[in-house]
């Protein structure tokens, strides 16, 4: 392997270079590290004629005497608060020994490491053999308070892609309390500020809108202050140039590694620099720093593409399937399933269930799940949270006699569960009414009808670990859905002291990760899917324990392609869960046809939601036909790269083509989404096809060129309804 970190020891310049990218840091002679490039590949050299000393009317000196160097001016590394750099920090801390928020963090050293450190704690991308990646640990610190702040930086060999983390370390006598703690900032110079802020917003049943707007001065952010990624933000940013499209332009794509409350911002001042950052909210955080002490923030991704938001999208979706989903299930087809949620509700006995998993594997089906209702007296979303006991009234003989059936049946068997909740009528409730969180001699706001049990207890996470792992244990259970059903509030917790409550939204979320670790360790054979409300958290957090998330609690294949194609931007098709559902829609009320909604929810891992012994002869055989066609593709679907074609956001069809690493295969889709009389004759081109080969259309005699495919396009069949949706699949000849 070539050196992917090149040190030139005479300038102080490191030069980071990942596939066809590089990211600079020269040194300055005050100590300052500061940011001199990102983006297409340079080779080392001296960049000292890039750093510009100029004289900026209110711009403080750091050495009296000279106008010509502000830090307020400067593209800085790891800007702090306080020592005249007037935006936004990356760090701040407070010193309780004399109330000072100041702090001079200067270069003391650096070491550059082969492969990449895991991160304590924390989910974090890793390498599979210590070659395809290295690190820098660049050492900065302030004398004064003996803090030492290691900012980590990561370069893999084979993807335009950096990780940024940073690490605190208390090496002084006194507490510190880190109350600003980003996982990345990055200042770009005035040339960019006609770029674009990309970012995918939304609401419950409507997650990862993208919305794009011209950058102003002034500061414009996306956060999270629900304790979770949450269903409005998504911790994802893009920096799009003027013009940017799927095909062309840079762009700049930023994800942060985190579950909990996050914030993503981008600054542009009054000199029109630009400055992105995400991490941590420093809303309502403050981390105590004892002396001795360590702090790790999570992990940032950012990618270049040279090549447009296309370009962008594959190079995480590749990376994130080789270097964050990991496990079992990292490489495996995913089963196609069927949940009884929408068929039954609350309403059902063994029998029922038995049916429903009969009528799907009477169509190829291969996993049956048994979603909320199953334990306690669980009757409505009112009561039994925690109380993790089989309800006997509905099954009698258990789960392990449910499960049985559906495997007599051919099935594998699925549960249920939502570990970090509890409900106010409850066994567990009753006896630990302080597990929650909360704030004693606060009102207990319910949300569902739930309270959030306070998994920052290490009692707590046991408790749950013990009586989940005994359903686990006992019935044959082969895929675990886990939900998560509402956010935080009265955020606090009866196991820590008064001056460390604004740790509980942070701690909650490495007692998250570290039960999803038990989980997943104790449980290898199980296939976790992640759930919060259908796509409220919906982050790379999450897909490093599971590696697949159910999208939306709105099934509607219409709006599916808005959400699809939203968390496409940033997440690989095979983490995205995606399923059929009945028709009028129970979250909109569309009515679209069975074979639409087969065709968008196969760009994900695919199943059913309804009863399949219920729907007409003609929608049960469009579904054995489905199911026949997706086992065909499915390794490619899962695994191939996304080209996406045309965009519900801005047209009145959304279209996309799947295509195998070697080119070799494909399958494209197109939707019309409402039918206009007297239409002309349309078509869809294609990307990623071998523009030499010769594809063949499977099932037709049709045999085109990918030159012909890409320029020119593929007829689509003039609707004759609303919501109309064709399918291709391409095999090279």
């Amino acid at each position: 392997m070539s050196k992917l970190i090149t040190y030139l020891s005479e300038s102080k310049t490191f030069f980071l270079q990942a596939a066809n990218s590089t990211y600079v840091i020269k040194i300055h002679e005050l100590g300052f590290p500061l940011h001199m490039h990102w983006g297409a590949t340079v080779a080392p050299q001296s960049v000292d004629g890039l750093v510009v000393r100029r004289d900026r009317s209110f711009g403080p000196n750091v050495v009296p005497g000279d106008r010509l160097f502000s830090l307020d001016g400067a593209p800085q590394e790891c800007p702090v608060y306080g020592t005249s750099d007037y935006r936004q920090p990356a760090v701040e801390v407070y010193q309780p020994v004399d109330g000072s928020r100041i702090l001079d963090l200067r270069y003391k050293s650096h070491r550059i490491e082969s492969g990449k450190p895991a991160l304590e704690g924390l989910p974090a991308t890793f390498t599979n053999k210590s070659e395809d990646a290295e690190t820098l640990v660049l050492v900065l610190e302030d004398a004064k308070l003996g803090l030492s702040v290691e900012v980590l930086y990561s370069v893999f060999a084979a993807y335009p892609v950096l990780t940024r983390s940073t690490r605190f370390v208390n090496r002084g006598k006194d507490s510190l309390n880190i109350r600003r703690a980003l996982s990345s900032s990055v200042d770009f110079t005035s040339s960019y500020a006609n770029y674009h802020f990309l970012q995918l917003s939304g609401a419950w049943a409507r997650e990862r809108d993208v919305i794009v707007t011209p950058l102003r001065r002034g500061i414009q952010s996306v956060d999270s202050k629900r304790g979770v990624s949450s269903h409005q933000q998504n911790p994802f940013f893009a920096l799009t140039e003027l013009g940017a499209n799927e095909e062309h332009g840079n762009v700049y794509g930023f994800n942060l590694i985190y579950s909990g409350n996050f914030i993503a911002t981008v600054e542009r001042d009054s000199h029109d620099c630009v400055r992105a950052q995400i991490g941590i909210n420093p809303f309502d955080f403050d981390w105590q720093l004892d002396s001795g002490a360590t702090f790790q923030t999570p992990e940032a991704v950012l990618v270049f593409s040279p090549n447009g938001l296309g370009e962008m999208s594959r190079q995480l979706h590749r990376f994130y399937r080789a270097h964050l989903l990991h496990g079992e299930w990292k490489d495996k087809e995913r089963p196609i399933l069927v949940n009884n949620w929408e068929a039954t509700y609350f309403d059902f006995d063994a029998e029922k269930l038995e049916r429903i998993a009969k009528a799907g594997a009477d169509i190829g089906l291969e996993l049956f799940v048994l979603d909320d209702g199953w334990f306690g007296r669980r009757n409505d979303d009112r009561t039994s949270l925690g109380d993790w006991v089989v309800d006997r009234n509905k099954l009698p003989n258990g789960l392990t006699d449910l499960g049985k059936r559906v495997n007599g049946q051919g099935m594998k068997f699925g549960l249920w569960f939502e570990p970090e909740m509890i409900s106010p009528d409850s066994d567990l409730y009753r006896a630990h009414p302080d597990w929650c969180v909360h704030v004693p001699g606060r009102q207990r706001t319910e949300g569902r009808s739930q309270y959030i049990l306070d998994i920052s207890r290490p009692e707590v996470r046991e408790e749950i670990q013990r009586s989940i792992s005994k359903i686990l244990r006992e019935a044959p259970i082969s895929y675990v859905k886990w939900d998560m059903n509402r956010h935080m509030t009265e955020c606090g917790s009866a196991a820590l002291p008064p001056e460390r409550q604004q740790e509980t939204a942070h701690r909650y979320v490495l007692g998250l990760y570290s039960m999803m670790e038990y989980f997943t360790k104790e449980f290898p054979h199980i296939l976790f899917e992640g759930c919060s409300g259908g796509g409220g958290r919906f982050d790379a957090g999450i897909l490093y324990y599971m590696p697949q998330i159910w999208t939306s609690d709105n099934s509607d294949a219409i709006s599916r392609l808005r959400i699809q194609y939203g968390t496409s931007l940033a997440y690989p098709l095979s983490t995205m869960a995606a399923h059929v559902s009945v028709v009028p829609n129970h979250q909109v009320g569309r009515v679209t046809p069975f074979r639409t909604r087969g065709h968008v929810a196969m760009t994900g891992a695919f199943g059913y939601e309804m009863d399949l012994s219920a729907v007409s002869a003609e929608d049960r055989a469009e579904a054995i036909e489905q199911v026949k066609f997706y086992k065909q593709v499915r390794g490619l679907l899962m695994n191939g790269d996304l080209y996406r074609l045309k965009s519900p956001f801005t047209s009145n069809e959304s279209a996309w083509i799947v295509v195998a690493a070697d080119q070799s295969e494909a399958v494209a889709t197109h939707v019309t989404i409402l039918c206009q009389p007297s239409c002309g004759i349309d078509y869809v081109t294609l990307r990623g096809l071998d523009p030499k080969r010769s594809y063949r259309v499977v099932g037709t005699e049709e045999v085109y060129r990918g030159d012909l495919l890409m320029q020119c396009g593929l007829s689509i069949t003039m609707p004759t309804c609303d919501f109309f949706s064709q399918i291709w699949h391409l095999k090279a000849v």
